[in-house]
């Protein structure tokens, strides 16, 4: 009785995780496609995915990778996995295609890009821009923190690193957010987009954990705690600020709900302070579950609408689960079967390791090509 009764919590705890991770995927998605038409979708057809979606694609696969990486070699850097992933991006995209596949070609055996992400052809259209991340790619070395490619604080930063919350299982915080600085860092330089989307993934990570939403945030801000730095002071001042900004917008929600003029002072343009900002407080807005369409039309009226709704569509997404986006937006969307696998795929390799690892046989023959480890 007692396994039966572990064997059926344990699955009702998987299904739930990939419900919320469905949701921030698809959520981020249809956010993204909704604020950049200003709530003006054609009333059918396919609605077309942005920028922002095509490189979250690439980080849901990177993530996956690396984890079958470090369960098969032992050792893994995270960021260079995933800077590989945009890499292999921006050779569908063409960008500097020839000298990508010649320095990546010689691990993968010469079929570059590889993997199955680089069989739809709808990551291979050109769906708007992103001049920082191009950039670094161009530039053919991944920033750092010390190192940066580019100064950008672009929303880029945030809207591409939102799936790293789908990292199951405890975690401590500040490691988190010091590898989620590294990771934003590859293409934004600017402290105040590694910073925006370390937050971001925290937030998220409590709501795919099962908490509303307000509380999911209030939550993590509370987590935070005091702000450490170096003892100079800088740094420790302007990630108080920060929290403070952060919780502010949240407050602000409470009491002055739903206000367009508050919504344009928190998020007056395309970075990625802005979009967590006005993210937070449309969240805040319209935290329920049914509540979802009328929070991403509002976040849609921001100044930069795509930024803040694709935030606001991750937030909500995987606080509520994938059943609580608008069926007949995410039903028409051109990238929702492949958000939709890569979210349950990032579930099960957490899950279940279909390829195996260094030491054990795994399940699945054909995990390793759709996600090689190399």
């Amino acid at each position: 009785m007692t396994t039966d009764t572990n064997d059926f919590q344990a699955k009702e705890r998987r299904g739930r995780t990939e419900s919320h991770v469905r949701g921030l995927m698809l959520g981020l998605a249809l956010g993204e496609t909704l604020g950049a038409a200003g709530d003006a979708l054609p009333a059918a057809g396919t609605l077309r995915a942005g920028v922002a979606t095509q490189l979250a694609c690439f980080t849901a696969e990177g993530i996956i990778r690396a984890m079958v990486r470090g369960a098969h070699k032992g050792i893994c850097h995270p960021p260079s996995v995933l800077w590989h992933a945009y890499c292999r991006w921006a050779a569908l995209q063409g960008i500097d295609r020839d000298r990508m596949a010649a320095r990546w070609g010689t691990f993968s055996g010469g079929d570059w890009p590889d993997g199955w992400l680089a069989e739809v052809p709808a990551l291979a259209a050109r769906r708007g821009t992103a001049p920082a991340t191009v950039e670094a790619l161009s530039g053919g070395e991944q920033g750092t923190i010390d190192k940066p490619a580019t100064t950008s604080r672009g929303w880029h930063a945030l809207g591409r690193t939102l799936p790293i919350a789908a990292l199951i299982g405890p975690r401590d915080v500040r490691s988190s957010i010091a590898q989620d600085r590294e990771i934003a860092a590859l293409t934004h330089g600017d402290p105040a987009a590694g910073s925006a989307a370390a937050h971001a993934t925290m937030f998220l990570r409590r709501c795919i954990a099962g908490e509303g939403v307000v509380e999911a945030l209030r939550s993590a801000l509370t987590a935070l705690g005091p702000a450490e730095g170096p003892s100079d002071g800088p740094a420790v001042s302007a990630a108080e600020d920060e929290q403070r900004r952060l919780a502010a917008a949240l407050d602000r929600s409470a009491a002055d709900p739903a206000d367009p003029e508050v919504l344009r002072r928190l998020a007056p343009d395309p970075t990625a302070p802005s979009a967590l900002l006005g993210a937070l407080y449309v969240a805040g807005s319209f935290p329920g579950r049914d509540q979802v369409r009328a929070a991403l039309r509002f976040a849609s009226t921001a100044p930069d609408g795509a930024s803040v709704a694709c935030t606001t569509g991750a937030l909500l997404g995987a606080a509520h689960g994938a059943e609580a986006l608008p069926l007949d937006l995410v039903s028409r969307h051109e990238l929702g079967w492949v958000l939709d696998t890569l979210a349950r795929d990032l579930v099960t390799e957490q899950f279940d390791s279909p390829s195996g690892s260094e030491y054990a046989r795994g399940w699945d023959p054909h995990w390793w090509g759709r996600y090689p480890g190399w």
